[in-house]
């Protein structure tokens, strides 16, 4: 585990006013939403196309990490200060957390050590309500809808037996995975077998960040796809007259947030998809607000490369139509050795021979950048714990590889920590121009791009489609939907479908289990293996060790 943090109530400390922040992008006081002296919702008019794209686009992406995590979105607000510091106007923009790993293994999701945002504990707790917001706009359109199976009129004809709209809360809640809805008689509703899913992985997480306006969102509201009437007929959000409330409901979640590094750096947050179960990556909103206001963008995508990184170039760009002009590929020692096969308890250790083996899986997540066209810049996330020799042989290896590697103090320094991997990352954005390369076509079958990213991305052999994968493709082509982009989930802890495989696994074969449908959101989710889009809490969950004080301060939220 990361070294905890100070509890969160010295993180207020040194905070300046956030129209003070605003006005270092250029933005009036008088334009904000305030919420608090800290936060802030960010005009929506202040987007600038011509401006955007001038500006410069840092991804910051992964290997495959630990179940600790290791240090990504700490790494990418590092980063963003040392830029700042080197004289740069910057901005790091990132997602929100969810209450799923904050109260379970990882904890908060707002950076650590000295590279943090602030005030992280609001930040990680109800973040302005979007998530709320989100949740509540989902869980309404489930309402309408067994309301109209409830409704002895039935006038859309849903039959219940082919309901696939599910229910969310933003919480670990294993036991809410399958359920039975609608027991105890006709007053309480119609009887059918459906679940929850965590809000994170939630269609409408997913359409808020792909959404570029009000009337977008609510033409992407309407598009989601709800079941089938008893004559095989599609049924859609729109037809339950859904989408007008949902919206109202999104009406300030649709819109970024502002708030601060603990350096003072601009920090633009929204929206929290995770990248083992969804797209992984902040709203176009958000990013698009950055690059319209900032010179250099620094922005994260969820877990390892062949996660957040292959649905930030597939799915957000495409959809968008930017590019990143550098891409930040954060390793961490122990998460080398532990993909080497290192214990989890033992990777302070010093063991060159697990770093040789698991370099490997860094070694993957470069020839997969390499193949969308990027040259990554290895960011090593440094750890007061790490050996010399065993950076100077993780600098080695990058080197015989053809790849920039630099180390980065920013946990204990913060961004005087980071301003030589800055100058690094600020030079190769001028290296290589703008050219998108996709790991697919659209007009290919869905079945060849979820093997062209299996394949490529995840380095398997082959993929195999179960049984109720085979049928979900039937129903999309019979939808009309197989242009859509796939996103697809599995576990981020391996390069394959299968967790206990570490390292850069070879000669395996990728499953599909199911493939549900967004519509709305504009692409299709592949599920493999044993992944689930409800999480469960670990033995020992973080919530345990999170209270307040007599003051009203939370403590030990890391």
């Amino acid at each position: 585990m990361t070294t905890p943090t100070p509890p969160s109530v010295s993180d207020n400390a040194g905070l300046r006013p956030i129209a003070d922040i605003a006005a270092r992008l250029g933005v009036a006081a008088e334009e904000l939403e305030f919420y608090g002296r800290f936060k802030a919702k960010l005009p929506l008019a202040r987007l600038d196309p011509e401006r955007a794209g001038r500006a410069k686009l840092i991804l910051v992406s992964a290997m495959s990490p630990t179940p600790a995590g290791e240090g990504k979105t700490t790494t990418a607000i590092g980063l963003a200060d040392g830029l700042t510091r080197l004289g740069h106007r910057a901005v790091v923009v990132l997602r929100e957390p969810s209450l799923g790993p904050v109260f379970g293994l990882k904890g908060g999701a707002t950076g650590g050590g000295r590279a943090r945002v602030v005030p992280h504990a609001d930040i990680n707790l109800h973040f302005n309500g979007d998530f709320a917001a989100i949740e509540k706009a989902h869980n309404l359109l489930a309402a309408l809808v067994d309301n109209q199976l409830q409704n002895r009129k039935n006038t859309v004809g849903l039959d219940p037996v082919t309901v696939r709209w599910k229910r969310v809360c933003d919480m670990n809640d294993r036991a809410l995975r399958r359920m039975v809805v609608g027991l105890g008689g006709r007053g309480f509703g119609v009887p059918r077998e459906t679940g929850f899913d965590i809000t994170a992985a939630s269609e409408i997480m997913a359409i808020v960040c792909f959404a570029q306006s009000r009337a977008d969102l609510k033409e992407r509201l309407g598009r989601i796809f709800v079941g089938f009437t008893h004559d095989k007929r599609p049924v859609y959000a729109r037809d339950v007259k859904a989408p007008g409330a949902m919206a109202a409901l999104l009406k300030d979640a649709i819109v970024p947030n502002l708030v601060q590094t603990r350096e003072g750096t601009p920090a633009i947050i929204h929206c929290g998809p995770f990248g083992n179960i969804a797209q992984g990556t902040n709203s176009i909103l958000a990013t698009r607000l950055g690059l319209s206001l900032a010179d250099f963008v620094v922005t994260e995508a969820g877990f390892g490369f062949d996660l957040g990184g292959e649905k930030f170039l597939d799915l957000k760009c495409r959809a968008a139509g930017f590019w990143p002009d550098a891409l930040a590929l954060v390793a961490t020692i122990r998460a080398i050795k532990y993909q080497g096969g290192a214990a989890l308890k033992e990777l302070t250790a010093p063991d060159a021979d697990a770093l040789r083996r698991g370099f490997a899986n860094l070694e993957k997540h470069i020839e997969s950048a390499r193949g969308f066209g990027l040259e990554p810049v290895v960011v090593v996330n440094r750890f007061p714990t790490d050996d010399a020799a065993e950076i100077a042989l993780l600098t080695e290896l990058c080197a015989a590889h053809g790849t920039s590697c630099v180390t980065s103090d920013h946990f204990t320094q913060g961004g005087a920590g980071a301003t030589k991997a800055a100058a690094v990352i600020a030079a190769a954005t001028t290296q290589r121009a703008r050219t998108p390369r996709f790991s697919y076509e659209l007009g290919q079958s869905v079945e060849d791009k979820i093997t062209a990213v299996a394949t490529r991305v995840y380095g398997a052999a082959r993929v195999e489609f179960g049984p109720k994968a085979r049928t979900d493709l039937k129903t999309i082509a019979d939808l009309g939907l197989s242009q859509l982009p796939v996103c697809i989930a599995k576990t981020q802890y391996s390069l394959s479908d299968n967790p206990a495989l570490l390292g850069r696994p070879r000669d395996f074969t990728f499953t599909v289990r199911e493939i549900e449908i967004a519509a709305g959101a504009g692409y299709l989710v592949p599920i493999s293996g044993e992944i689930l889009r409800m999480p469960g809490l670990p033995e020992v969950p973080a919530a345990e060790h999170i209270d307040i004080d007599d003051d009203g301060n939370i403590v030990g939220l890391t």
